[in-house]
This record gives structure tokens, C-alpha cells and sequence, in this order.
């Protein structure tokens, strides 16, 4: 069965001939020269094409992304000058810049739905191609309202500017879901024009390691009234969307469903996201969940031996049988401190494995 056919089919709650595997979150530059076989100075200077390159030297069917790293010197996509600009921020600053936002009827306005298609689709196109036989599925963070913007402001500013100042603060996410649902509709027409596959990863980083960052009844009175309206033209298009869960969600998790979504991604069981139960957790509509995930990488794919890592494989495959639409991916991106050995026993033994 050929890539297309296995990653629709899996998308499409039917049974493939083996799961598909998903690639793209390889945060690791000399794992990719290895895998690709280019020297240091090739890959600098188009880390995207040779990551494509390492990518199908692994064998994956379908890519949610191209992991560029930041600097030579760092490979997560978070890094210090980002931290020194957050740092920066204080409460009243995050206020100034909630004032000088536009309104919804601003950005309406200025929304070019023909130029930003032929944009989108151009792009979405070009990239297509580079992966050649391999599908690009690409994840969206953009298609749903920011909640938290601790990610633009830090931590601190961001949230005291919450608890102190919500009605100020309601406008951040309300600018965001305009937004949000502008970018789907372009989306939404690709899926029904047939040029994109209609599975997209996103979401939030609601979660630490403990549980919400900020309470569940604010996120339900907020957020996922919001979070619907950006997905509508989506849902619309019958898009399959896959929410990312890092840290501690179960007790939001029935909030995330009841957005429509088809699945979930990422599963720490350090927090209790254990795939056992997961499993058997069903769709608003009552569909078994696709499943993007569960190889740890910072337990499984860093700690196993390559044995082990294949009767992991085995044992999710099991555990999902019958019961959800499994798709093999990473609970977050693959870092160098795990072994090349590791990725490489993954990749194998998923492509060996039959339902």
C-alpha cells in the first residue's frame, strides 16, 4: 500500500495495511547528516530540503512539519533571544498592545480571502512536491485563538495581565479567533478543492506537568466557545483535526473533544496521559480518536534499547486495535540526546508491523 492510500485510509477510520508513521518534528542536525548523508555546511544551508531527505532515507509516509533549528548553536525553536524579548514585557505593556489592536470589523475588512488563498495554496503546493511521494499533512498552530500569550509576553506578564485584568485581556483572544477562523476558511476551501489531505495537527499548550495553567471554568467561559467558531470553516470542510497534548489534560480533556476534534497528539504518561485509557475515548460525534503518537521522547525513544523499542510498537499497536485509528508519531520533537539507533529501530519496526 502506498503512502497516500495507508495515511487517507488511517485519516478515514479504516484499517490500513500497517499504521502509518509521521515525520517532521526531527530536531536534530547531525542525526539528519547521517540520515541524508550530507556533510555540516550542506545542511546549513538548506536544512529544510535535506530534513525532507532524511525524512524518506527513515521511510516516513507523511511529514506534519520540517523542524529548522534556530542557530547552529541551538535546536529548539524556543531560544535565548526569543526568552530575553519575553523577558521585556510587563503588565502595562501587555495592556498598551491589547489598545492599539484592531477590531473584528478592522480585520474582516482588511482579509483578502483570493491573494491569502493563492499565498496558501502556492506554498502548500511547493512543499507537496519537495516531499514527493511522502504526504504533507502540515500542522497549523494559527487555525485556533491564542488563550495564554505566555508565548509572546512570558509567563509572568501574561498571566498577572489575565488575573488582573480580564477584560482587557478578552480582547487578545477575541482578535486571535477572527484571525484564526479567517486562515481556515482558506483551509477549509484547499480540503474541498482536493489539494490538501484534511488532517491537521494544532492546538495550545494549556498544560504543565500538574494540570491547566489557567482554570478550566475561565478556559470553558473563554476560550472554547472561541476555539469552535475559528474551527467552523474546518469542521465544515470535514477536516480531521488532532489536538496536541502536552503535560497533564485530563481535566480539560473533555473540553478539547467537545470542540469537534478527531484526535489527539502527544501523550506523557509521566502525567498520567496514559494511552490505555486514551483509547478508548470517542469523537463529540462517538468515532473512535486518531491517534498521533504515543513514542516518548523523553522516556521510550531516549531511555529504551532498540529491542524495547519494538515491543513498544507492538504493545501500542495492540492497544489501539480495534479500538482507535493509530498514526505513529512523537510526543514532541526528537532531540540529538536520543540515539540515532533508537530513531532507526522506530522507524523499522513500525514499517514491518501488519494489523
Amino acid at each position: 500500500m502506498d503512502n497516500l492510500t495507508r495515511l487517507k485510509k488511517t485519516f478515514a477510520l479504516e484499517k490500513a495495511d500497517r499504521p502509518p508513521i509521521l515525520g517532521g518534528w526531527l530536531a536534530a542536525p547531525t542525526h539528519v547528516q547521517a540520515l541524508a548523508g550530507c556533510s555540516a555546511e550542506e545542511y546549513w544551508a538548506d536544512p529544510f530540503y535535506w530534513e525532507v531527505a532524511a525524512e524518506r532515507a527513515l521511510g516516513s509516509d507523511g511529514l506534519v512539519d520540517i523542524f529548522v533549528p534556530v542557530s547552529q548553536d541551538e535546536f529548539r525553536c524556543v531560544n535565548t533571544h526569543v526568552l530575553e524579548e519575553r523577558a521585556q514585557y510587563t503588565v502595562q505593556s501587555v495592556l498598551d498592545e491589547i489598545a492599539q489592536l484592531p477590531t473584528i470589523d478592522q480585520i474582516r475588512a482588511e482579509f483578502d480571502e483570493e491573494a491569502g488563498y493563492r499565498t496558501y495554496l502556492a506554498e502548500f503546493q511547493s512543499r507537496q512536491i519537495l516531499c514527493a511521494e511522502m504526504l504533507w499533512c502540515p500542522a497549523d498552530w494559527s487555525i485556533l485563538p491564542t488563550a495564554l500569550w505566555y508565548g509572546k509576553y512570558g509567563y509572568e506578564a501574561a498571566l498577572t495581565a489575565l488575573a488582573w485584568y480580564p477584560d482587557q485581556y478578552r480582547r487578545l483572544i477575541q482578535t486571535s479567533a477572527e484571525k484564526a477562523h479567517l486562515r481556515a476558511r482558506l483551509i477549509g476551501r484547499a480540503i474541498r478543492e482536493g489539494f490538501h489531505p484534511g488532517a491537521i495537527l494544532t492546538g495550545e499548550d494549556l498544560c504543565s506537568q500538574q494540570g491547566p495553567i489557567a482554570s478550566p471554568k475561565f478556559l470553558r467561559r473563554e476560550y472554547w466557545p472561541l476555539v469552535e467558531y475559528a474551527f467552523a470553516p474546518l469542521q465544515e470542510a470535514g477536516a480531521k483535526l488532532i489536538w496536541h497534548c502536552d503535560g497533564n489534560y485530563r481535566q480539560i480533556l473533555e473540553d478539547v473533544l467537545a470542540t469537534g476534534v478527531a484526535g489527539l497528539q502527544g501523550f506523557q504518561k509521566e502525567c498520567g496521559m496514559d494511552i490505555e485509557w486514551i483509547v478508548n475515548l470517542r469523537t463529540r460525534k462517538g468515532d473512535p480518536l486518531i491517534i498521533y503518537g504515543p513514542m516518548g521522547v523523553t522516556t521510550t525513544l531516549h531511555d529504551a534499547s532498540p529491542a524495547e523499542i519494538r515491543g513498544s510498537v507492538r504493545e501500542v499497536m495492540d492497544l489501539c486495535r480495534d479500538k482507535a485509528s493509530l498514526v505513529f508519531f512523537t510526543s514532541n520533537t526528537i532531540t540529538p540526546d536520543i540515539p540515532l539507533a533508537n530513531i532507526r529501530a522506530y522507524w523499522e519496526s513500525v514499517q514491518e508491523s501488519k494489523w
